[in-house]
């Protein structure tokens, strides 16, 4: 088993990062063999990386982007990423990224990439002034997992059309060329996935696009933001129900109550069992202590870390090395399945 994810480095991580990807990359790291970390093998590892090269499909100033790398990497290392036991790498560190996205443009098909809803959702009605980045974005994540041999790739609701994509093109150049280069990936979902939403509306996920700070918590809040962040999170005024049942249509009060959920380890029926019949002001005081538990230690361990450029970018170097490592097989199997060279 070989998971590959990746994560767009675009600013700081909030809780929705954490609790649906970030957390469960590092319980995926613990899950691996011990024995591949003590001998440093690049097998049946994780591979996790920073998708700056995917970046360039919006324009931004490149001090901007080279800062968000490094505070990434740091928030990924504070979170429980080991780079002893999991690769952690950006792309652009790896140029068989770039180079096996150009040889697979030759199997994708711009039928296929017309259907990829994200473009349309991003590119809006300005489909015209779209960079071409944006686009070919879909062919790019095949060559992140397609290079490392990936069998599971973590994906959120928004993805899963894009690793069909990638399982699709590796199919057509396998057959193409009548080779077995490529694994086809198989989507993995984690046993224990948070869909956190804001804090402001309980429909609409939890977003670093959100122009109110009050929606989201974030991973460098101090323990006094936090905890007012909490206290002025929307609810309504009907208290706990005992019965997790009768928290169907209310929103808010469900995505503060999966919140201590996810941090508790309890399940929404214990939880209501202990606070049904208690309003939110009593709720939320607990729910804020849990919370400043749990991220206090990677606030702290971040902020020391996201200033020391020297030992981020010692970091991403090492990975890189192991990750070039482990892709150069297969991006030399596609140059020679093309005839490219021999």
């Amino acid at each position: 088993m070989r998971v590959l994810s990746g994560i767009q480095p675009t600013g700081n991580l909030h809780l929705g990062n954490y609790l649906g990807a970030i957390r469960n990359w590092v319980r995926m790291q613990e899950e691996m063999p011990a024995a591949d970390a003590a001998t440093g093998s690049a097998d049946s590892r994780c591979f996790f990386f920073l998708a700056d090269l995917h970046s360039i499909s919006e324009h931004l100033a490149p001090a901007d982007r080279l800062r968000n790398v490094r505070e990434m990497t740091a928030a990924l290392v504070a979170c429980g990423i080991d780079p002893d036991r999991s690769v952690l790498f950006n792309q652009a560190r790896v140029p068989a990224h770039a180079e096996m996205q150009w040889l697979l443009n030759g199997t994708a098909r711009m039928g296929w990439l017309n259907r990829m809803t994200q473009f349309k959702d991003k590119a809006g009605k300005n489909k015209e002034g779209a960079s071409i980045a944006l686009f070919t974005y879909p062919v790019l994540q095949a060559a992140d997992v397609l290079l490392y041999q990936a069998t599971h790739v973590p994906v959120g609701e928004d993805q899963k059309q894009h690793l069909e994509l990638t399982r699709d093109i590796a199919i057509k150049f396998n057959a193409d060329f009548d080779v077995e280069l490529f694994t086809i990936p198989d989507p993995y979902i984690p046993k224990q996935t948070a869909r956190i939403m804001s804090l402001r509306d309980g429909t609409a996920k939890m977003s670093k696009s959100d122009p109110s700070d009050m929606s989201r918590i974030n991973l460098t809040d101090d323990d006094d933001t936090l905890v007012q962040k909490v206290r002025k999170a929307r609810t309504d005024p009907e208290p706990i129900p005992a019965d997790p049942a009768e928290l169907e249509g209310r929103a808010e009060a469900t995505n503060l109550i999966d919140i201590y959920a996810a941090f508790s380890g309890q399940d929404r029926a214990a939880i209501c069992a202990a606070f049904g019949g208690q309003g939110f002001g009593a709720f939320k005081p607990a729910l804020a202590d849990l919370l400043v538990h749990h991220l206090a230690p990677i606030r702290d361990r971040y902020v020391a870390l996201k200033d020391d450029d020297a030992a981020l970018d010692a970091i991403l170097v090492k990975g890189a090395g192991k990750a070039a490592e482990a892709a150069a097989p297969t991006l030399k199997g596609a140059y020679e399945a093309m005839g490219l060279m021999r």
